[in-house]
C-alpha cells in the first residue's frame, strides 16, 4: 500500500494549493452531515411552533444559509479551488426526539471535488440553526459534521446514493 501524504504542503513543507491541471474534468458528488442536538424543553418547543421562533423559519434560513456557504467555501477554506457548484441540496429532519440531522449534497463537473463544499454547507446550515435557536438555550450543542460519502475522483468513498 502507498504511503499516504498531504496534499497540501509542497516539496518544501510549505502551504500549497493543489495544482489540479493533470487532473481529468469528471461529475463529483459529496456528501455531509452535521448535528444539531437541542435540550429537550428547546425541542419539544421547536416541535410544537413549527420549527419557527422570533428570528423567523428555522430550517428554511438554515437551507439559504448552507447553500449560500457551499458557492463560497473557496473564499473561507484557503486552498480550496472556486468551483462552479452544478447542484446542491439539503435534507433537515429530527434523528431522534432531540437531534436535528442536516445533510447537504454538493454536484460538480470539474477537476476537483466537493467534499469541502458540502461539509461547509452542513455546518453552516448547523450553525445558523444554532443562531435561530439560541434564544431558547444556548446549550445547543453542534457536532459532529462528517463526510458521509464522495464520487468521481480517484477514489470513491462512503455510502452509495439511493
Amino acid at each position: 500500500m502507498a504511503k499516504k501524504k498531504l496534499t497540501h504542503v509542497d516539496a518544501a513543507g510549505r502551504p500549497a494549493m493543489v495544482d489540479v491541471t493533470g487532473k481529468p474534468v469528471t461529475a463529483r458528488e459529496a456528501v455531509a452531515e452535521c448535528r444539531v442536538r437541542f435540550p429537550p424543553a428547546v425541542a419539544v418547543a421547536l416541535r410544537k411552533g413549527g420549527m419557527k421562533t422570533a428570528k423567523g423559519a428555522v430550517m428554511d434560513t438554515a437551507i439559504i444559509a448552507g447553500t449560500m456557504a457551499v458557492k463560497r467555501t473557496h473564499e473561507l477554506v484557503p486552498f480550496c479551488h472556486p468551483l462552479p457548484i452544478e447542484g446542491c441540496r439539503f435534507d433537515l429532519a429530527w434523528q431522534s426526539e432531540n437531534v436535528l440531522r442536516i445533510e447537504c449534497g454538493v454536484r460538480t463537473t470539474h477537476r476537483t471535488g466537493v467534499e469541502m463544499e458540502a461539509l461547509t454547507g452542513a455546518t453552516v446550515a448547523a450553525l445558523t440553526v444554532y443562531d435561530m435557536c439560541k434564544a431558547l438555550s444556548h446549550a445547543i450543542v453542534i457536532g459532529p459534521a462528517r463526510l458521509l460519502a464522495k464520487r468521481g475522483g480517484k477514489r470513491d468513498v462512503g455510502r452509495a446514493r439511493a
